[in-house]
């Protein structure tokens, strides 16, 4: 347990993106995804030990300072929870030699008894046999020797999905937005971007995009679209409900997507997915499945817990008014799974009602409390 705490203190790595993430120096799930993913390949690499166990210790050490640093972005714990994933699933592998797990055929009953479905037609990455042995008195050093290489392969496979997100997100757009459609948006999300302009060099549609005050990030998102040679519309937030009786589509980000099948995405996301079920309009989220992760709001009307800065809504030169109101300027809208109709991730389309089993496949039960 001392030498845990001390790798997990001395490594400069950790404590210097512990403090970028504290500062609001990496910020957006992508990016801080990725500097997660390299510390952790940097913590692997140098780490001393002798058994799986202390290995996973030493990654939720890892996992727990980086998520104290910033729990608001949920995805540095997410990358933690999947390299945990694939740190036991080549543990498995390796202490298995050459055999091939066959997928089980899966009942309601074996379901119970296992805990959790896992797809694992498992091919063996390297030519390591099954001779890996934990806590070996003649040589401590050998079960991390011949366990680093495939664990350095399955953190290269998390850090090449992450890097294509964006592509495999968008190689289906087509399939999604057809000519003549309208769509709306609101923000800047990449994601969306992407799955736009990729949509945009086979179909001939329109996008509406909200203006998403006070950060105004809308203007950005409409400037890149048009750029591109997209019909593009802006209009202020308080068009929305006004409009989608026009609207074909909804196209919304997501910032993180809870296990109940719900969201938190930029203010204005949970107005517009309002307007839509009003007026029978399918609204269908773009994101990574990094943005997945086990929890739960708690928090209901301001869920994220992320505010900005208050005056962006209302300035201190309205004098009297501040003092009669409180002035609240939430980051992010909790949005319910009822009123999203699917999800667009790069692992396929799927439902919300769904994502309880894609958490089940991508994560370990017993890395939801790191």
């Amino acid at each position: 347990m001392v030498s845990e705490h001390r790798n997990v203190a001395t490594h400069r790595s950790v404590e210097v993106l512990a403090s970028k993430l504290r500062r609001r120096q990496v910020v957006g799930s992508r990016a801080t995804a990725l500097e997660t993913l390299l510390v952790l390949r940097q913590v692997i690499a140098k780490a001393r030990f002798s058994s799986l166990e202390q290995l996973v210790e030493i990654i939720r050490g890892v996992g727990r300072r980086l998520v104290d640093a910033q729990p608001k972005e949920h995805s540095v714990g997410n990358t933690v929870r999947k390299v945990l994933h694939h740190i036991r699933e080549e543990y498995q592998t390796a202490t298995q030699g050459t055999t091939v797990v066959k997928p089980a055929s899966f009942s309601i009953s074996k379901f119970v008894l296992q805990g959790q479905p896992r797809k694992q037609a498992t091919v063996q990455k390297s030519e390591n046999t099954g001779t890996l042995r934990e806590n070996d008195p003649s040589d401590p050093d050998s079960f991390a020797r011949g366990l680093k290489p495939v664990l350095m392969e399955a953190i290269q496979d998390v850090l090449d999905e992450l890097e294509t997100v964006y592509d495999n997100v968008s190689k289906n757009a087509k399939d999604h937005i057809h000519s003549d459609e309208i769509i709306l948006t609101l923000g800047m999300s990449k994601t969306v971007e992407a799955f736009l302009k990729t949509a945009g060099h086979v179909r001939n549609y329109s996008v509406i995009v909200a203006e998403t005050a006070p950060s105004y990030d809308g203007r950005q998102m409409a400037k890149s679209l048009s750029d591109a040679g997209i019909s593009t519309f802006l209009v202020p937030d308080s068009s929305i409900f006004a409009l989608m009786s026009r609207v074909n589509k909804v196209i919304l980000g997501a910032h993180v997507i809870l296990a109940n099948g719900g969201m938190f995405a930029i203010s204005g996301s949970l107005m517009a997915a309002t307007a839509a079920r009003a007026h029978s309009t399918p609204v269908v989220v773009c994101a990574g499945q990094f943005k997945l992760t086990p929890l739960w709001n708690l928090y209901h009307e301001h869920g994220a817990l992320d505010f900005g800065n208050p005056s962006d809504v209302l300035g201190f030169e309205e004098g009297d008014l501040v003092d009669k109101c409180d002035v609240v300027n939430p980051y992010y809208d909790y949005v319910q799974p009822e009123l999203i109709d699917a999800f667009i991730t790069n692992d396929g389309d799927h439902p919300p009602s769904s994502i309880y089993r894609l958490l089940k496949e991508t994560y370990d039960d017993e890395d939801n409390e790191l």
